[in-house]
């Protein structure tokens, strides 16, 4: 990129707008993958998109969940008029029965299979039909939202049916936001993206284009479906065993494939796994998925010779709870692998689960299965454009100005580096991050402030109530350990101490630092000083022996009793 192309990266010094400007703000899924939603504001009305979740790294330990922070939707309640939904993975609704039990009820537009698996997640959570509007559209539909958005939606192929990216026409002009996408021509249910929509709307003139960017890094063009469905056929014929396959469980196409593959060879197919299983029903209830024979259960297949049975399972990113987790450590209630099983991962591993993957694939190498796994044979695609398909889009729309959204940042900066090169590059990119407000107008693109963004932890019923002090705890105590040291005042004074995760048994280390910690607290006792005095001598003094000693800084927690 040139000069004057990285400065255009970079955000601009806030102003006050002299023209009427629609506001672009993300609150989640921008710099990052997961936890996707977007706000649209323009004068007093906002327009929000998604609202999912993302998956903790390894070092927030203990966290199930993290969801979108919401504050400037809560700040600004009043001013939603309703919210658009692009597809149903759980990046982009799995955050849906935090987020709409706190802001008004409002109109929430989306395809069917999208609002059947939102519907499925909020009868969990308790939250009833009757306290949110879910309202169906197909693509090419177009509704308003408020007095100022207009929108249509635009089918656009990915992993799972029912995507759709949409056409936002606003006072200020016209917006394109692809959502999710690749442009698969052989896609399972048969309906491309509606390329001729996009090519329309960039002769029509486009202010903005929002265009995914997980794979803006990939050169080429990412694989059909039906070339995923053609691999594995060849490698589930090759089988002489069980089969066990693994992919995601909102992968529609791929476990579509995969049932009619398995018709086709004679094998009956037993999904196994809440997600599995609850992805499926809705698909097939919501005509998206044709089983071709009704599904078994593991306790169904004790007649069935080996040769005869295909599973579908839950654990396609190592989680130790899901089912391949279970089959590889043994710990399944009613299944159990042997020799001459084959296990197929028809996936990758989200960045960061590389570990957990592999653990899950050494142990099953280690019980004597065979294990099939990308990236040969070519038994995985990703549901995201690689530089070929962007490079379409972005010539298709020929916008004014480019988002590049829903990736780390370097993909955002490959795909603004990608868009730099092409015949018609956009007049300016940004870069933005969580919580920009982008503000838009006819000449206008810039980074104008900043609202409060970034992530939720959720940790077994509690929302919120983790933050990151907790977790650099967790983090300290899993490194370095822990000392409770419990000090008695009176009559005569007294110390004990604890410790977990900090060194084997050491009976002269323990009576060391119970000296240490003796010695203030006596001395606190002759002073007269006050409990917290006392306690925090105690704990600056074990600190320093503790440091001196081992080398260790392990959690310490101080208890007084007089």
């Amino acid at each position: 990129m040139t000069n004057q192309d990285t400065a255009a990266l970079a955000p601009d010094t806030p102003t006050t707008p002299t023209t009427p400007t629609l506001q672009v703000i993300p609150l989640g899924g921008m710099g990052e993958i997961g936890k996707n939603i977007f706000a649209f504001r323009y004068g007093d009305e906002i327009m929000v998109v998604d609202g999912g979740l993302a998956f903790p790294k390894a070092h927030q330990m203990g966290i199930d969940l993290i969801v979108p922070r919401i504050d400037y939707l809560l700040e600004h309640q009043h001013l939603i008029k309703g919210w658009v939904l692009t597809h149903g993975h759980e990046d982009h609704i799995g955050g849906l029965p935090y987020i709409f039990p706190r802001l008004p009820r409002v109109p929430v537009y989306s395809a069917s299979l999208t609002l059947g698996l939102v519907r499925e997640k909020l009868t969990e959570f308790g939250i009833k039909d009757g306290d949110v509007d879910l309202r169906e559209v197909q693509p090419g539909d177009k509704v308003r939202i408020g007095q100022h958005f207009h929108v249509e939606f635009v089918r656009m192929t990915h992993s799972i049916p029912d995507n759709m990216g949409y056409i936002l026409t606003t006072p200020v002009g016209r917006v394109v936001h692809t959502g999710d996408f690749k442009l698969d021509e052989e896609p399972a249910d048969g309906k491309t993206s509606d390329l001729a929509r996009l090519e329309q709307a960039g002769k029509d003139g486009v202010l903005l284009l929002i265009s995914d960017s997980t794979n803006a890094e990939r050169p080429g063009h990412t694989p059909s479906e039906a070339e995923i469905a053609r691999t594995l056929e060849g490698v589930i014929a090759g089988c002489r065993g069980r089969v066990f396959l693994t992919t995601f469980a909102s992968n529609v196409h791929r476990i579509q494939n995969v049932l009619h593959i398995a018709h086709r060879q004679g094998r009956r197919v037993v999904m196994e796994g809440r997600s599995m299983i609850k992805y499926a029903q809705v698909a097939q209830q919501l005509g998206y998925m044709e089983v071709p024979e009704p599904f078994l259960t593991s306790d169904d297949v004790g007649e069935l010779q080996d040769q005869q049975i295909l599973f579908v399972c839950t654990g396609s990113q190592g989680q130790p709870m899901a089912v391949l987790g279970r089959l590889a450590f043994g710990t399944h209630a009613k299944i159990a692998l042997r020799r001459g099983d084959t296990v197929i991962l028809s996936s990758n591993p989200i960045p960061g689960n590389e570990d957990a993957v592999n653990l899950i694939v050494n142990r099953l190498y280690e019980i004597g299965v065979d294990v099939i796994y990308p990236p040969n044979p070519r038994i995985h695609a990703s549901g995201h454009a690689s530089q070929e398909e962007l490079a379409t889009v972005l010539n298709l729309t020929r916008p004014k100005f480019f988002l590049p959204w829903h990736g780390e940042p370097r993909h955002q900066i490959n795909h603004a580096k990608l868009a730099q090169t092409l015949p018609r590059p956009p007049k300016r990119t940004l870069i933005a991050k969580n919580g920009d407000v982008v503000t838009l107008g006819g000449d206008e693109f810039r980074v104008s402030g900043t609202v409060p963004a970034g992530g939720v932890y959720v940790d077994g019923l509690g929302v919120g109530d983790v933050g990151d002090e907790v977790l650099l705890d967790r983090v300290n105590f899993s490194q370095e350990g822990l000392i409770i040291m419990n000090a008695v005042l009176h009559p005569t004074p007294h110390v004990e101490i604890v410790t977990r995760g900090f060194v084997r048994p050491n009976r002269e280390l323990d009576f060391q630092i119970k000296r240490v910690a003796l010695e203030v607290v006596e001395q606190g006792v002759r002073e007269k000083k006050r409990l917290e005095d006392v306690r925090d001598d105690m704990y600056g003094a074990v600190r320093r022996f503790v440091r001196k000693a081992t080398g260790r800084n392990p959690i310490l927690i101080p208890m007084i009793v007089d």
